[in-house]
């Protein structure tokens, strides 16, 4: 994803149309606190844009719902992992 298309939202948002979600009810994807979250990621666990769906849900700091078939909680240590990986990087080229 091109952050510059991110930032001044050009970014291609094709992939949506291909999502298993379209027609769903949205309320699927955003359940109430502590609700369960298992069948919304079983609309996402065959979806040919999850992967998509998931960028775009990092690069856009997306709170709430379900994106890619990840909560928000799932999706902040993924975000913190590719931090560390990314900092162990630069550590790495540096010595």
């Amino acid at each position: 994803m091109d952050l510059a298309a991110v930032l001044y939202g050009r970014e291609d948002r094709s992939w949506q149309a291909q999502a298993n979600c379209m027609g769903v009810d949205p309320d699927l994807f955003f359940p109430e606190r502590g609700a369960s979250t298992r069948e919304a990621k079983e609309v996402c666990r065959g979806c040919v844009v999850r992967e998509d769906c998931l960028e775009y849900a990092l690069a856009n700091g997306e709170k709430f719902g379900i994106w890619g078939g990840m909560s928000e909680r799932e999706r902040r240590r993924l975000r913190r992992a590719r931090a560390l990986q990314r900092r162990a990087a630069v550590m790495n080229d540096a010595s």
